[in-house]
């Protein structure tokens, strides 16, 4: 039996189902916002900077998912990077979220999902405040705990989590790493990310119940299937074409 891996997975499992527990008024709150955006032809944007990146991702066209959400993804924030700590500067350089919005087409009464476990760097919490400022709905992914023991280095002085609103919780520790060996006691010793498996239930908790919500109210879910099935990529083709002018 491996042990330390099964420690790991005893306590991300306490912190999921403490996380959905706690966040279900949020998810239902995000995902009235969803369906809301959906029926007047709205959009749903998705952000995030380095492995908050992974979050955007898991929103956007993505099978099981909704249509008219739309990636944005800024130049040097995927961890493609070489060095990949390029990546660690360029979210904290103060202007870039302002310069990856500039062209896109966020309208007001858009939704925007910003994606930050810590909530304190500058392109994340620019991001926001660009967005709020054109008039879209903030929903922030971040860490509350996490957050709420850094300070923000944005000029504005303020946090992801002080711009949104809708504040979903993913309950990360300060730092992400969840699991400490007795032997290797000092902080950096933590391993075994929580963020990403928590930020993933809360998000796709959400798309499940904006479907729900989109059928009650009599409306035709927009939703991508797997583009390996047979007949898959014909059906994204056709739903993505009665979706269009949705971000694209």
């Amino acid at each position: 039996m491996p042990q330390y891996a099964e420690r790991y997975y005893e306590q991300l499992t306490e912190l999921v189902e403490r996380v959905f527990v706690e966040q279900r008024e949020k998810i239902s709150a995000t995902a009235a916002l969803f369906a809301d955006a959906i029926m007047e032809k709205r959009t749903i944007w998705s952000f995030g900077c380095t492995h908050a990146s992974m979050m955007a991702a898991e929103l956007y066209y993505r099978a099981g998912g909704l249509i008219p959400i739309q990636g944005i993804f800024g130049p040097g924030l995927w961890l493609d990077q070489l060095p990949v700590t390029r990546t660690s500067e360029l979210e904290k350089l103060e202007g870039y979220g302002r310069v990856i919005l500039a062209d896109l087409p966020l309208k007001a009464g858009d939704v925007l999902m910003v994606a930050s476990t810590s909530g304190k760097n500058a392109v994340p919490v620019e991001v926001a405040l660009e967005g709020k400022a054109r008039g879209l709905s903030i929903v922030a992914l971040t860490s509350i705990p996490y957050s709420s023991s850094v300070e923000p280095n944005h000029s504005s002085g303020r946090r992801l989590l002080e711009i949104a609103d809708i504040i979903l919780d993913n309950g990360a520790p300060k730092g992400d790493a969840l699991m400490a060996y007795p032997e290797f006691p000092h902080f950096s010793g933590r391993v075994g990310a929580a963020s990403t498996v928590s930020g993933a239930l809360l998000l796709n908790a959400i798309v499940v119940e904006t479907v729900g919500l989109l059928l009650q109210a009599g409306h035709k879910p927009p939703v991508y299937v797997s583009g390996n099935v047979e007949g898959g990529m014909e059906a994204n083709r056709k739903a993505m074409a009665e979706s269009r002018g949705q971000g694209e």
